[in-house]
């Protein structure tokens, strides 16, 4: 058992190096065909062929896609200002200046179609044999390494999870200065990103600066210092090489997908399968992410294979990401039909009251019309109610995507998440004023849909949700969101960003009949459910107290009750019984009553 497990682990890390590898294997040849297939716009397909020739670049070959991205830049600006003086002389007939001109907009989109068309080299030519000898044999090392667990003895082993280098975490310091760099390093990129504009990321940093001073001054008038969770005395390398790969990947697939053609030309024949087209940076993240919780969601069944809630649990994950996330949607664009993902809610789903998606919805007949109202019939009906009955645990341990990603790949990182309380008052304001932006931005976007005006309060509708989707649809959700897994927990996102969680859990606080159920005199205070519990929650605290746990953030994922040895926590969809319960077993029952002592 454990030579497979090795020979299964050698292979995943040779399977790791040589899918990074690939990105430096192939070279890029600029030429007409390769522009032609690039740029469908035919005044900006015919100026950057004539711009192309008289610098030199058709059929000039380069080493990188770096090297490509710079010469193609250049040309780019040099289209664009020779299309802008040719305008000032005078439009075709027929024919607007915004179809004419280059907008600086296309400029991402060009490049990288371009770099994709232009490559050429072993992996260009051998797609579907580097699939396999990358993401294939990736798969293979990672299931001989899980399944001889399920021959071990059901239950949660202290396995030394503090000693790990991959799962140890990280000393405050470097904690910090990884939250401290990747913040100050996104907000400098927004100001790029917004065409050189310091409002949004200024106003940003102010807001960021000004919950830190609420925060601190919380607890200046508590006359308190709250504990911190425990940091390690030695920080877990392993985690940080993978924080930083997490990272990086995030980086490159957001914002800059040139430089990862190689892995989305390896998916080129699955899309092609699927959907009947090219692959995009969109369906490599689609197909990697799928394929991770399918084979982490197989270790979660081997680590929990005691409690069938959690089997059953992770089963509905893995269904929901192949199925509604994956699959449905890739079909749906096969057949030409309006494709969307239907368990994704708005405020997760932000762009779903975009003029763009509306219309596209609403034009797409039966079908789009049915998504539209799908949608929204989830957001005012579905989620209220639901949650009302079972807590936000339908969706966020359930169904959601997010979830998914955080309780399989991120499950190895639960026992990071910061059980201090400054970190919980520090939840509680960002989260929730992220809800904030997200109600004020769609709000924002549905004025303008129907007044047909551009500006409220003379702020660019457009501007707010472009600003929206990269620091909260991109850099939060995903650069910090997935990237912090091995340095901070695997439910940073869900925890302090998710605007869909915030919803859910002001539900849950205080229109829900959800709670976990303590048994207080038979805990004996091991820390289990507060070392396993992903949200940050002090379990333990509850539980030594005898007193139910009613905590916006809690998930509902059951994990602090499946690693309990005395069975002292319970999921329950009501309280009614409560009293007749724990008459006997307690000693002590804290409500909103009061706390009584039990005979």
């Amino acid at each position: 058992m454990e030579f497979l497990q090795k020979t299964g682990l050698g292979l995943f890390i040779i399977a790791l190096l040589l899918f990074t590898a690939t990105l430096g294997l192939d070279n890029y040849r600029l030429t007409e065909e390769s522009l032609t297939q690039a740029i469908g716009n035919p005044y900006h397909l015919e100026e950057m062929i004539a711009v192309a020739r008289e610098q030199g670049q058709l059929g000039k070959e380069y080493g990188s896609s770096f090297e490509f991205g710079a010469a193609f830049k250049e040309l780019l600006k040099a289209a664009q200002e020779s299309l802008n003086q040719k305008a000032k002389d005078g439009l075709p007939e027929g024919v607007s200046q915004w179809d004419y001109k280059m907008g600086g907009w296309l400029f991402k989109d060009y490049t990288f179609v371009a770099t994709k068309k232009s490559s050429a080299g072993p992996v260009s030519g051998n797609p579907l044999f580097f699939f396999f000898l990358t993401i294939g044999l990736a798969i293979l090392g990672g299931v001989l390494f899980i399944l001889p667990k399920f021959l071990a003895i059901p239950g949660i082993k202290h396995n030394q999870i503090y000693h790990n280098p991959m799962t140890r975490g990280l000393k405050l310091g470097w904690r910090s200065f990884f939250l401290g760099a990747t913040m100050i390093g996104l907000l400098l990129y927004g100001v790029y990103y917004m065409n050189d504009s310091y409002f949004w990321p200024a106003v940003t940093a102010l807001v960021a600066l000004f919950i830190s001073a609420l925060v601190l001054f919380y607890q200046n008038q508590a006359k308190r210092t709250p504990a911190r969770s425990a940091s390690p005395q030695v920080t877990g390398w392993l985690g940080m090489l993978a924080g930083a790969y997490l990272i990086g990947f995030y980086i490159l697939l957001y914002w800059v997908p040139q430089h990862i053609t190689g892995w989305i030309l390896m998916v080129d024949p699955v899309s092609r399968a699927l959907n009947g087209g090219e692959a995009s940076q969109w369906f490599l993240y689609g197909l990697l992410y799928t394929l991770v919780i399918l084979v982490m969601g197989v270790r979660m069944l081997t680590k929990y294979m005691h409690n069938r809630y959690q089997i059953v649990r992770t089963f509905s994950v893995m269904f929901f990401q192949v199925a509604f996330a994956f699959l449905i949607p890739e079909i749906l664009v096969r057949l030409n039909l309006p494709s969307m993902d239907l368990k994704n809610i708005w405020p997760l789903n932000y762009t779903f009251f975009f003029d763009w998606n509306i219309n596209k919805l609403i034009s797409s007949g039966a079908l789009g019309i049915f998504m539209l109202v799908w949608g929204i019939v989830l957001v005012i009906v579905a989620v209220p109610v639901i949650t009302y009955f079972f807590g936000k645990r339908w969706y966020c341990s359930w169904v959601c995507g997010c979830g998914g990603l955080a309780e399989t790949l991120g499950d190895p990182y639960r026992q990071l998440s910061d059980k201090s309380l400054r970190a919980w008052h520090y939840e509680r304001w960002i989260i929730h004023g992220v809800l904030a932006f997200a109600v004020v931005m769609t709000g924002m976007t549905l004025y303008t849909y129907f007044s047909g005006e551009k500006t409220v309060l003379s702020f660019n509708s457009n501007t707010v949700r472009t600003w929206y989707g990269f620091i909260i649809g991109s850099a939060f959700a995903g650069v910090v969101g997935t990237g912090f897994y091995p340095l901070m927990g695997n439910r940073v996102w869900c925890r302090f960003g998710c605007p869909l969680a915030a919803y859910l859990g002001l539900v849950q606080r205080f229109k829900s009949r959800f709670r976990i159920t303590t048994n207080g005199g038979q805990c004996i205070s091991c820390g289990n459910c507060s070392t396993y519990c992903e949200m940050g929650i002090d379990v333990r605290w509850y539980a030594q107290r005898g007193q139910d746990v009613v905590r916006a953030s809690c998930v509902g994922c059951g994990v602090c009750a499946a690693v309990c040895p005395r069975g002292v926590l319970r999921l329950e969809n009501s309280s009614m019984d409560v009293k007749e319960r724990t008459e006997v077993v307690r000693v002590l029952h804290v409500s909103r009553e009061g706390v009584k002592l039990r005979d």
